[in-house]
């Protein structure tokens, strides 16, 4: 109960004070203006930040825990609001405000709270100081967008309150719910279109209050690197995610990370084609599920967690992989780092070796899977010792199949059922030569055939998914590709195999500038069928579709069409096209 009053107290006073954030910060000067490296294209409240603070502070003075820990943290937080509030008026160098990060993270390590990582105190404290200061600035890099920072904060703040409330830490958990509420007071006016930013001041404070509460977790009495650790890691993953993609690409641009730009995740996903809104829930959906599996990490015994928190890994791993290929800047516009990145990424040896190093990781998952499997995951440690022994063995057999059977001649963005019918042949061939290398090992005593079959499963699945994953991604992130509104409307001529190949074309390339509306074939038996999504209409509806649609074109897709339904077709006064998709 007192959760529910301390929350919706804060909601409340966070609300009428943002609301009076947006008239204040004009007069006095607060406004974001628009730069060339900025998302916003118009003056907007900076003061949202303050608005936040003011908020947490009111209903932790009401209902905070009186906690030498949470003390420290809001002195801490204090510190920072005040010296994000002198950056948006002065614009301080980022050593200065990384100077007073690490004062506000010594706070909290000189008033006792670290992580265990070791069991030396110096290393320890040197690890939380990073962590807090990391997360910080990790926060303040997802601020590019309306309604980003302040969301994945409410959601990491909801997931750190119910991890509170499991571990029986009813007191600590106010602060999440506070700072929650806080956060969603603000967004109420901050997401698209926003009326009102949060400022360094607001994103360096929801960053250190995330971060340093997130060291009050205490799973009961025990304290370990799982529930202390791996639990506010998945839940900060969103904002962790992103200053790594940030980071890398800047590094190896040869930019300064502290340097604005368009190259977040958050841009990514626009340059994709989605709107900015369903960007953000797309941010969101993905914040809810890690924080999901945080919680399940919880109840999971480890030999489970070291099974799927892998796995879930390689998801990020393959999201960004797929967001960092996308173009960010308009050609000629990207820095000239950017474009150094972008050719030695065609060199095919670097993307070779990448797939080999998946390929092992992705071996040892399915290899570890097969056994949780088959033990319900309950590891026997006569098995653990055969899995640890044999791993290397099965790796060396597996990729030495892959590399003489072929898998590594192929695009994955052009994978097709040759490619799988490859992919499979290798597994199962270096599937069935490894387990009897190992059988013949053990003296075909210990290690189980189910495992051997479940391995060759969960790999051909695994390998399958990785190669088909930049195929899949598009069509879950963007859906059906928004034309372009100027494009021409044509028709398909032939819903057969040219037909596909043809509209995929069509739809991957939107510099053909044509808006298909459907496909014409003369196999009734096809007509109300749907390809990509594309009605098959019949031949005798094509002065109807020419009337209603506009049609001005249609496109043959097949060598197969008799010349008396060309002179048919010329005669609706529509142009035709033939076009012929060669396959490399």
């Amino acid at each position: 109960m007192r959760i529910i009053v301390a929350s919706a107290s804060t909601l409340l006073l966070a609300i009428a004070l943002t609301a009076l954030a947006r008239v204040v910060s004009p007069r006095v000067g607060l406004v974001a203006a628009p730069r060339q490296d900025r998302w916003h294209s118009k003056p907007t409240p900076l003061l949202g930040g303050l608005a936040i603070y003011l908020a947490f502070v009111a209903g932790f003075c009401f209902f905070g825990p009186r906690t030498t820990g949470a003390y420290a943290i809001l002195a801490g937080g204090t510190l920072l609001v005040i010296t994000g509030l002198v950056d948006d008026i002065l614009h301080i160098k980022p050593y200065t405000k990384l100077v007073f990060q690490l004062i506000a993270a010594s706070i909290l390590v000189y008033f006792g709270l670290h992580l265990p990582f070791v069991e030396y105190q110096l290393v320890n404290n040197l690890l939380t100081i990073f962590w807090l200061v990391g997360i910080t600035n990790a926060l303040n890099l997802l601020d590019n967008m309306d309604g980003l920072a302040g969301g994945i904060s409410a959601i990491a703040c909801a997931f750190l309150a119910v991890t509170f409330l499991l571990n029986g830490q009813i007191q600590e958990a106010v602060l999440p719910a506070m700072l929650g509420a806080a956060a969603l007071g603000f967004l109420v006016f901050n997401f698209s279109p926003a009326s009102i930013f949060m400022g360094d001041s607001g994103s360096m404070f929801l960053g250190f209050l995330l971060s340093g509460t997130a060291l009050l977790s205490d799973s009961g009495r025990l304290r370990n690197l799982t529930s202390v650790l791996l639990t506010p890691v998945l839940i900060l993953m969103i904002p962790i995610f992103d200053t790594c993609i940030v980071t890398i690409t800047r590094k190896l641009s040869g930019r300064p990370i502290s340097q604005g730009g368009r190259d977040h995740t958050s841009h990514r996903l626009v340059a994709l084609g989605v709107s900015e809104r369903r960007a953000v829930l797309l941010l969101y959906s993905l914040a809810a599920a890690s924080g999901a599996l945080a919680l399940m990490v919880r109840l999971m015994s480890t030999t489970v967690m070291m099974g799927l928190v892998p796995g879930f890994a390689l998801l990020v791993v393959f999201l960004g992989l797929y967001l960092g290929k996308v173009r960010v800047y308009e050609e000629g516009e990207e820095p000239q780092g950017i474009r150094i990145i972008n050719a030695i990424a065609d060199f095919s040896y670097k993307r070779r070796v990448f797939e080999v190093l998946l390929d092992v990781v992705l071996m040892t998952l399915a290899y570890y899977c097969a056994f949780l499997l088959r033990w319900d995951g309950n590891l026997p440690q006569e098995q653990a010792a055969i899995f640890l022994t044999t791993l290397p063995l099965v790796i060396i057999i597996q990729i030495s199949f892959f590399l003489f059977g072929g898998v590594y001649r192929g695009l994955w963005r052009y994978i097709g059922i040759t490619d799988f019918l490859t992919i499979a042949r290798a597994v199962i061939a270096g599937g069935a030569v490894s387990m009897l290398v190992v059988f013949a090992e053990y003296w075909f005593r210990g290690p189980s055939r189910a495992v051997a079959l479940l391995s060759v499963l969960l790999l051909l699945v695994f390998v399958s998914a990785s190669r088909l994953s930049f195929r899949v991604l598009p069509a879950l992130i963007v859906g059906r590709r928004k034309l372009d509104p100027d494009a021409k409307p044509v028709l398909i001529y032939g819903a057969g195999d040219g037909g596909e190949l043809l509209i995929r074309e069509i739809l991957s390339n939107p510099d053909h500038r044509y808006a298909p509306v459907g496909f014409i074939d003369d196999d009734d038996r096809k007509a109300g069928k749907l390809i990509h999504g594309y009605k098959i209409f019949g031949s005798h509806q094509l002065p109807y579709l020419v009337r209603v649609y506009g049609i001005s074109e249609v496109l043959i897709s097949t060598f197969k069409v008799p010349d008396a339904k060309l002179d048919y077709l010329r005669r609706l006064g529509v142009g035709l096209k033939k076009m012929s998709i060669r396959i490399e």
